[in-house]
């Protein structure tokens, strides 16, 4: 399987290029499929140097914020990684989510206006005549919009901060399940009732299916997420066949690329 594309937007003139680069990366790592191929998922200055028309020192600093956000990894001299979680990982990221997503549920039923909660049925508009699994990647998509969009109704700048980061992982873990056990067709139902429950603005039952439907990702991953481990494993058997290679270069005293 060939790893993941990398599609980045070009630059606007105003903001500092760093800025930028570090919008335009995190917007590009957030939009890739890091759990579909099971090697590294490694990025190039100078690929994306070319593809966003700047030197490599504002890139080489946007890759620092990035790495400071844990989302990236550096390895002198090898280059630069996206950071992929275990099995444990992801689903205590799941449980993070189901907390911070249930609140924002809850306050969304508070604070969203009438005609807010009607373009959640939007989102889904397209599958009333068509199942989900009919158009899988399309619907993995609404999917995706609707858990943002939950957030964003909350109207709390904080909870949308929080959930940042941990979007770039709970997006691409969702968009790989939603093909598996039938879990389309579950999902778009539960996804109906949590609307009802807003419509209704009962807070408590919304933020409740909202938890319960979230946790339901968390055990589908402790069931069928081994091959999370498996990612791991093979990126710490590259490290360690690369950390090998540099000493045998050493010990060569042949010169490090």
């Amino acid at each position: 399987m060939p790893p993941p594309e990398l599609t980045v937007q070009p630059l606007d003139s105003g903001a500092t290029f760093r800025n930028q680069v570090y919008r335009r990366l995190k917007q590009a790592i957030i939009q890739m499929d890091i759990y579909d191929h099971p090697g590294d998922v490694r990025l190039d200055e100078r690929q994306l140097s070319g593809l966003l028309g700047v030197s490599r020192t504002p890139i080489r600093e946007a890759l620092t914020l990035l790495e400071q956000e844990g989302l990236v990894r550096l390895e002198p001299r090898r280059g630069i990684y996206i950071v992929r979680k275990t099995k444990t990982e992801i689903i205590e990221m799941i449980i993070a989510w189901a907390a911070l997503e249930s609140m924002a549920t809850r306050l969304a039923a508070e604070r969203a206006t009438a005609e807010d909660i009607g373009t959640l049925w939007d989102i889904f508009r397209s599958f009333e005549e068509q199942a989900p699994s009919d158009n899988i990647q399309e619907y993995s998509d609404a999917n995706i919009e609707f858990h943002k969009a939950i957030i964003r109704l909350s109207r709390a700048r904080i909870l949308e901060t929080l959930t940042d980061n941990l979007f770039i992982h709970m997006r691409a873990i969702r968009k790989l399940s939603i093909r598996q056990d039938n879990r389309a067709e579950q999902s778009m139902h539960e996804h109906r009732d949590i609307i009802r429950a807003l419509e209704r603005r009962d807070g408590e039952l919304a933020e409740r299916l909202a938890r319960e439907h979230t946790l339901g990702l968390a055990a589908h991953v402790e069931r069928h997420g081994d091959f999370l481990d498996w990612l791991r494993l093979a990126e710490v058997r590259g490290a360690e066949s690369r950390g090998a290679d540099v000493k045998a270069a050493l010990k060569e005293g042949l010169p490090l690329m």
